[in-house]
Order: structure tokens, then sequence, then C-alpha cells
């Protein structure tokens, strides 16, 4: 399905591949289409953290006229478009960048064909699986907390912690006039997110150091990001 729009006259903002929702890590592609000199036009994007900035200034690089995001991150998040130097704009994209999936493994070092994996989340069971698999589609904040597997007739893995980074909210367009509006409604967002910073900080040491590996009665629990 085609997101952009179709151009004539009109210049025309293009984003490969063609759709608005990415996972991060994602490579993008931004190009503008003009009957005009394309020279002319910048790639300009607004988002919560960057503000308003060209393409190359602290984001993305240019290469052969388009605009190249190599890895995408939720920073990414927000609104797209090309401008002249006259101030004529093309067509806005908003781009949200969502969380990557993660993949549960659980092995048994005893091989069997007719095994049974079961996944528990913070002590409740959230899956079962004949593959020993379990995948987690689109990440997000509330996916964080403490798993583990467990194989019949096999006993069960260690529990792990699995941390996940709170993705800024989607970007507003904040004018002049409204800069001061923007920033009295983004500074309880940014002090509860630093004190929850403060909080999981050294969860999150003690997650990252920890092996993701772990061994009890001969099961092993994998995580793969």
């Amino acid at each position: 399905m085609q997101f952009t729009p179709f151009c004539l006259m009109l210049p025309c903002l293009r984003v490969s591949p063609d759709q608005s929702q990415f996972f991060r890590y994602d490579s993008i592609s931004l190009r503008c289409d003009s009957e005009l000199n394309t020279t002319h036009w910048k790639i300009k994007r607004n988002t919560t953290e960057g503000g308003v900035r060209s393409c190359s200034f602290g984001w993305g690089f240019t290469s052969d006229s388009t605009c190249q995001i190599g890895k995408t991150y939720p920073t990414d998040t927000g609104m797209y478009w090309c401008q002249s130097g006259d101030g004529k704009t093309s067509n806005v994209v908003n781009i949200t960048i969502t969380g990557s999936a993660v993949v549960l493994r659980c092995k048994n070092e005893t091989q069997s064909s007719d095994q049974k994996f079961n996944f528990y989340k913070d002590g409740r069971s959230i899956s079962s699986s004949s593959t020993g698999e379990m995948t987690i589609h689109r990440v997000s904040k509330s996916d964080e907390g403490l798993y583990m597997c467990s194989i019949s007739g096999g006993g069960q893995s260690a529990s792990s912690w699995l941390f996940v980074e709170a993705s800024p909210t989607a970007s507003r367009w904040c004018s002049f006039p409204r800069l001061l509006y923007c920033l009295v409604v983004g500074a309880p967002y940014l002090l509860s997110t630093i004190l929850l910073g403060l909080i999981y900080r050294d969860r999150k040491r003690a997650a990252q150091n920890a092996a993701d590996r772990r061994r009890i009665n001969g099961v092993v629990m994998e995580k793969v990001i």
C-alpha cells in the first residue's frame, strides 16, 4: 500500500520504504520530488528532543539528493518535510519509531522431540511452545519484567530481567508563540523520565552485567534482541 502521496507539480517528500511506522534499527531513505530543481530543497524534521533541524545537522546524512537514516531510534519519531530556500514546504510525513522485537529461547541440554516449553513473566504463565521460542513483537515499557522458562519433565531456567528503555512521546509542532506552553507541558515528562532513570539505574546495570544465559537443572533461557 502506497503511503506517500502522488505528486504532480507540487514538491513532495517520499519515504522509502513507503510507510510511516518503523522498528528500532530500521533504515530510512528520504527524498524530495519536485518538477523544479531538487537541489534547492532541504529535508527537515521536528522531533521532541532535537527540535527543527535539517538533514546532516545532528541527524541523518545526505547522499545523492537523498537523506539517509542508517539506524532509527525512538528519538527519530517526529514530523518530516521538504523546504525550499524561499520558505516553500512540501507535504508533512509523521514518522514513528517503535521498539524492536525480542525472542526468548528455552533450551535443554538433553534434547527430546516431545518436550513442551512454558514461559513466565513475573511468576505468571504467559505462553507455551513446542519449538522453545517466544517472540515479543513491538516491545514496549509494559513488557519489562522478570522472565523465566520451564520444560516439561526438565526443570526450569533462572529468572532474567528484561529492561525496556522508555520511548519519548510523539513530537508536537511547537511554533514560537506556543514554545512556553510546550516547555511547561513537557517539564513533568522530563522530570519523571529522569526520576525513573535514577530508580532503574542500578537494576539496569545489574541486568546488563549478568549473563543472559542462566542454568538451573540444565535448562537455559536466552534473550535475542
